[in-house]
């Protein structure tokens, strides 16, 4: 896997990923670990959904 994210997008995925597990907590709903998909990307640097479309954040 190569890296296709830049910071930029790593931070606001954890941010949204961290306030879906949130408001999944808050609710008491099991939709909030969704949330672990954009973490998950965040800290492995890769967006399997760029691949098909050659998209890249990384600064080069």
């Amino acid at each position: 896997m190569k890296c296709n994210m830049g910071n930029t997008d790593r931070i606001i995925r954890g941010i949204v990923g961290l306030g879906i597990v949130g408001a999944g907590v808050y609710f008491s709903s099991w939709l909030g670990l969704i949330g672990i998909i954009p973490i998950g990307t965040a800290i492995f640097r890769f967006c399997p959904a760029y691949v098909p479309f050659k998209i890249s954040t990384e600064e080069k």
